[in-house]
């Protein structure tokens, strides 16, 4: 069975959307979604079971069941999920400012026009890049909160649903998917 990483939108942001990750894991246990861990708050779960696919539809069906929330899910594999690491558009943003550089996981490919349209919206000196196909990088200069790349306005021009997190997080990830 493939080891898994899900990223989960939008849940535990300030007062709303409270979803703790031990309720959360103990569901994927009840619901046999195999061996999960998870990361902070913020939505990451690294599970072995199924298919990417079926994961984000379990995952978002259960979330909606348990705990009345409908978040996007974008899940990817281990192995992709190395790729990502090999590939990243910004290798000196993510040794010199890791809590910067951010992957945009796309719940879908994202619209072929989607990275220019970020550009032509980014502010205060973001970068911006496709990351394979079917994410974005996004080095925020300033830092995110100076930006004005929005999460709404992020989705309409990729086209779907998309979910960052910074270097850091993603190393974390990769060591946890890898077993560590």
């Amino acid at each position: 069975m493939a080891r898994l990483i899900a990223l989960i939108r939008g849940i535990n942001v300030g007062s709303t959307r409270k979803l703790p990750m031990a309720e959360l894991r103990a569901a994927c246990a009840e619901e046999g979604l195999g061996e999960v861990k998870t990361y902070i708050q913020s939505g990451n779960v690294v599970l072995d079971h199924g298919s990417a696919k079926d994961v984000e539809a379990a995952l978002a069906k259960l979330i909606h069941a348990r705990f009345e929330l409908d978040v996007p899910v974008v899940v990817r594999t281990a192995a992709q999920w190395d790729r990502l690491i090999e590939t990243c558009p910004f290798p000196d943003e993510a040794r010199e400012a890791p809590k910067a550089l951010h992957l945009l996981a796309c719940k879908e490919p994202p619209q072929a026009d989607a990275i220019e349209a970020l550009r032509e919206r980014a502010k205060h000196g973001e970068k911006i890049a496709a990351w394979g196909t079917r994410d974005i990088a996004l080095h925020f200069t300033n830092g995110v909160a100076d930006s004005k790349l929005a999460p709404t306005l992020i989705d309409r021009l990729v086209g779907a649903p998309a979910t960052g997190r910074n270097w850091n997080t993603l190393l974390k990830l990769q060591e946890m998917a890898t077993g560590g």
